[in-house]
């Protein structure tokens, strides 16, 4: 196996292994089941010894860990830049580093706002782009231009020749953009005032959409994909499509680190990211089973407890259960951040210990069969001799470490699930994020 990514391939087939495996299911075939897993994992290491596999593992976490993210959003001076970087970012105007909104243009130069527990993913206001001399290259390279990764280019009424001499330039150079038709829900509130008796909200989104696509075609925009949202109510209209086509069309690493840093706005962004969390299980599984590797009194165990705890702590922030987001949840929706907290069943995050660690790895193990008794080392382990007896100890802490994790990982997605359900009531209230 000569690289990183060949590896990943490999253990993409391993995982499938992996997620058969039911603790539920009867201890022999559960036993057999696991070492199946164990044997093909090592079979892709009988040519490397345990500092290289080390290496290899710790520079795909550390690649994850260092990924950095800049998005740009731009428009006219009053058409909602900042109401969106907010939304996106889940904060309302009145929150601790939110972007200042306000009628006037409040965005003389690129300003960043980084996510509150993801910083290396950072949402950039450019200044407004409503000059009559406006200049697209001029623009572009007054803003720095190769900075940001992609663009979202923002209006509240109609797209004009700006947005669309902008769009060009930055296809031209080569980057992404997305046209944003904001505030529709004004527009719907000012519909159904003026004509009650005809008034259908689907006919007046699709009329706003095709008056969008009609003057960006004029313009020379051919094909443009319109997304309507509201900041206020960012869970309807068009968001879940916009931020669906961002994560398709950004490389892997920035896609999780993009999913990873939104709010929980749906029951759907948190099972993607328990998804794209379960695939990082094996690498801090076996990273912890293999570095600073202390024996756990009780556990025939022997891991970095280090690792399992800052993974832990991490999940918890990356589906927002941390103080600091439960207190910005409640002052959105008007809750008691007690009332948030009530529904949760793991450990809090300051109740994450390495005490707290140590248990759960109890509990996964009494849960195992007793692997200690009947690994052998045959087969494709008898080939690693420059592990030396070690092999079969990271076999067994690698197999425990990852159920305790999954564990860990189902418990805190269904509790993000549920102070999603406690915030919202579930009863079609909207989050307003202005």
């Amino acid at each position: 196996m000569e690289s990183v990514s060949a590896l990943m391939k490999a253990m993409e087939s391993i995982s499938v292994l992996m997620d058969a495996l039911d603790l539920r299911s009867d201890p022999k075939e559960f036993f057999n089941g696991s070492i199946k897993v164990f044997e093909e994992f090592m079979d892709l290491f009988k040519d490397k010894g345990q500092a290289e596999v080390v290496s290899i593992v710790q520079g795909e976490l550390e690649s994850f860990e260092s990924t950095m993210l800049n998005i740009a959003v731009t428009g006219e001076t009053g058409a909602g830049k900042s109401s969106f970087i907010n939304a996106l970012r889940g904060l309302t105007a009145e929150d601790d580093g939110a972007a200042p909104t306000g009628v006037t243009e409040t965005t003389t130069e690129p300003t960043v706002y980084p996510y509150p527990n993801h910083p290396n993913v950072r949402l950039w206001d450019l200044p407004g782009i409503g000059a009559p001399d406006f200049q697209p290259k001029t623009y572009l390279r007054k803003v720095n231009f190769k900075r940001y990764d992609f663009f979202v280019i923002i209006a509240s009424e109609r797209f004009k020749c700006n947005h669309a001499a902008l769009a060009r330039e930055i296809e031209r150079m080569g980057k992404r953009f997305y046209f944003v038709r904001s505030k529709v829900d004004e527009d719907l509130r000012n519909e159904e005032r003026d004509h009650p008796r005809t008034f259908s909200q689907e006919r007046v989104l699709e009329r706003l959409r095709m008056d969008c696509r009609k003057h960006l075609e004029r313009a020379g925009i051919s094909n443009p994909e319109i997304f309507l949202l509201s900041s206020c109510e960012f869970t309807r209209y068009d968001a879940p499509a916009l931020l669906k086509a961002l994560q398709d069309d950004l490389p892997s690493l920035q896609r999780l680190a993009f999913l990873l840093s939104l709010p929980n706005l749906s029951a759907e962004i948190i099972e993607e990211k328990k998804a794209a969390l379960k695939k990082l299980i094996w690498l801090i599984s076996l990273l912890s089973a293999l570095v600073n590797v202390i024996p756990i009194p009780r556990l025939s165990v022997a891991c970095d407890i280090s690792i399992l705890l800052g993974s832990m702590i991490a999940f918890y922030k990356h589906f927002g259960l941390d103080d600091g987001s439960l207190a910005n949840l409640a002052r959105q929706t008007g809750k008691p951040v007690a009332e948030l907290k009530a529904v949760i069943r793991s450990p809090k995050a300051k109740e994450i210990t390495r005490d707290v660690v140590i248990k759960l790895l109890l509990k996964e193990e009494k849960g195992l069969p007793r692997l200690t008794a009947n690994l052998t080392v045959v087969g494709p382990m008898a080939n690693l001799k420059q592990w030396g007896p070690y092999v079969k100890t990271a076999g067994i802490s690698f197999l425990t470490t990852y159920f305790m994790l999954l564990s860990f990982l189902n418990e805190v997605a269904e509790d993000a699930e549920r102070v999603r359900k406690a915030a919202l009531k579930e009863d079609g209230k909207q989050l307003k994020l202005s």
